[in-house]
């Protein structure tokens, strides 16, 4: 019934810029947090960015900097602005939500980074 759908990956090159973004559908308003995952091969799925709904944001020191992440609360939208794409950064990148004691995750999305 809650489905979370992202958009917005893609190859860059190094130095590049990519903007995710993820739509949330179904009977479900103000998450509690939103954010991002990403998982690399033979690496375990890792926090990347979270934002609270009063806008608070907490980042992965590897993306600190680098990447910037943003809600709209009434639509149930969050993005993640990427800059200064490293190849280490080269994932599949999940959306996340959490209302109250639910969780929820999008599909997952590619993001290479490559010349």
């Amino acid at each position: 019934q809650v489905q979370l759908v992202e958009s917005g990956g893609g190859l860059v090159h190094p130095g590049g810029s990519l903007r995710l973004s993820c739509v949330a559908s179904g009977n479900i308003y103000n998450f509690d947090v939103m954010g991002w995952y990403r998982q690399a091969p033979g690496k375990q799925r890792e926090l990347v960015a979270t934002i609270t709904s009063g806008g608070s944001t907490n980042y992965a020191n590897s993306v600190k900097g680098r990447f910037t992440a943003s809600r709209d609360n009434a639509k149930n939208q969050v993005w993640l602005q990427m800059n200064s794409l490293k190849p280490e950064d080269t994932s599949l990148y999940y959306c996340y939500g959490q209302w109250g004691p639910y969780d929820y995750w999008g599909q997952g999305i590619q993001v290479t980074v490559s010349s």
